[in-house]
C-alpha cells in the first residue's frame, strides 16, 4: 500500500508551542497507548503498546520533501499528529533520515507512556527536541485522565522521563495539560514538583483544553488558577500562550486543501485559520462555514470559539509489520 503525501503531513498548522509545524504522522489516526479525555481527535478506540512497522522512512521523507516543495516555510518538522509515533518501530530511521535530508529541527511530540524502554528512548536521541507530557503523577490522575492501555504502569513512565533526561542532549519541554476538578488542584503540586526536580526539563509548559476535548465534561481551569500553579512550579514553568506567527498568503484552492488537511486530523477555528494565512476574521469564518457545509464537518463551541470537527474519519487499517 502506499504512502500519500495527504496521510503522511499536514500543515504548516499554527502551533501554540512551536510555531510553523509540519506535522508528520508516523501511524493512523488515533493509534495511541492512551485515551486521554480531552484528546482533540475524539476517544480511542483500541489503546495498542506493541510496536509495528507502519510508515516506510523512505516514503516519509520522499512525503515530507514533497510539502516542503509545496508548502514552503516552516520551522520545524514534527512527529505527531494523529496518535502516538513511539509506537512506530521505525521512528528512530525516520528521524535519522530527515536529519541528513533536510537542514531543520526535528521534534517529537510524545505521551510519553513507552520511554521505558531502552529502544524508543535509543531512537528518540536523533531529535532535536522531545516533547512529553505528564498529565497524572499519581495513580488516580493517571487513570482518570489518560486512561492508559492496561499493562502500562505510572511509575516505569516516571522513570522513562527521568532516563530521558540523563540520556538526551537536546532540549525537553514537559507538558502537563491541566484539566479542572482533576490535575489542577493546588495541593497536588508538591507531587509534581518532586518529579519535575528528577526529570529536570528545559520547560515546563501548562497548557489546557482549547479545542473540543473527547470527553464532553472536561473542562479547562480557570486563568487565575493556571497562573497560581505556574508561580508554585516556579521559574522554569509557563503557560502556554496562543499562536501569533507570521502569517502567509496562499490561493483559493492550496488554501482549501491545507484546511481540510488539518480538520481530517484536529479542530480547527476561525482564529487559528486567520493566523496561519493572514485572513481577517470574517473571511476565515466565511471559508470554514462553506466547508463545513461541504464537507459535513460538525461545529462546536468550547469556551466561546467554534472548532470545527471532521465527523467522518475513522482510522486507516494498518500496515503489517514486513
Amino acid at each position: 500500500m502506499g504512502t500519500s503525501i495527504h496521510r503522511v503531513t499536514y500543515g504548516p498548522v499554527p502551533s501554540r508551542r512551536l510555531g510553523r509545524s509540519l506535522g508528520i504522522d508516523l501511524v493512523p489516526l488515533k493509534t495511541c497507548s492512551y485515551d486521554c479525555v480531552y484528546c482533540q481527535l475524539g476517544p480511542s478506540r483500541q489503546r495498542r503498546i506493541r510496536r509495528i512497522s507502519f510508515r516506510k522512512p523512505q516514503a516519509v521523507a520522499q512525503a515530507v520533501v514533497q510539502a516542503l516543495e509545496k508548502k514552503g516555510r516552516v520551522d520545524v518538522l514534527t512527529l505527531s499528529g494523529s496518535g502516538e509515533p513511539t509506537l512506530d518501530r521505525h521512528m528512530g530511521e525516520t528521524i535519522r533520515l530527515l536529519k541528513r535530508l533536510l537542514d531543520l529541527p526535528v521534534a517529537v511530540i510524545t505521551n510519553g507512556s513507552l520511554l521505558y524502554r531502552r529502544d524508543v528512548r535509543e531512537e528518540i536521541l536523533a531529535a532535536d527536541l522531545v516533547l512529553p507530557s505528564l498529565d497524572g503523577w499519581t495513580e488516580a490522575m493517571f487513570q482518570r485522565i489518560n486512561r492508559p492501555h492496561p499493562s502500562l504502569r505510572l511509575e516505569a513512565i516516571l522513570e522513562g522521563l527521568v532516563a530521558l533526561r540523563k540520556e538526551f542532549k537536546g532540549e525537553i519541554w514537559l507538558e502537563v495539560l491541566l484539566v479542572h476538578g482533576i490535575n489542577d488542584d493546588p495541593a497536588d503540586m508538591p507531587g509534581l514538583l518532586e518529579w519535575l526536580e528528577r526529570i529536570r526539563p528545559d520547560r515546563v509548559q501548562l497548557n489546557t483544553v482549547t479545542r473540543p476535548p473527547a470527553e464532553p465534561w472536561v473542562k479547562a481551569p480557570s486563568l487565575q488558577r493556571m497562573g497560581e500553579l505556574k508561580r508554585f512550579l516556579g521559574a522554569g514553568a509557563e503557560i502556554v500562550a496562543s499562536f501569533r506567527g507570521l502569517s502567509e498568503r496562499a490561493s483559493l484552492s492550496d488554501l482549501e486543501e491545507r484546511v481540510a488537511e488539518t480538520v481530517m486530523r484536529r479542530p480547527l477555528s476561525a482564529e487559528d485559520l486567520g493566523s496561519l494565512f493572514g485572513l481577517d476574521l470574517a473571511r476565515a469564518r466565511e471559508l470554514l462555514e462553506g466547508m463545513a457545509s461541504r464537507h459535513q464537518w460538525r461545529a462546536e463551541n468550547i469556551q466561546g470559539r467554534i472548532y470545527y470537527r471532521n465527523q467522518g474519519s475513522r482510522p486507516e487499517p494498518e500496515e503489517p509489520s514486513p
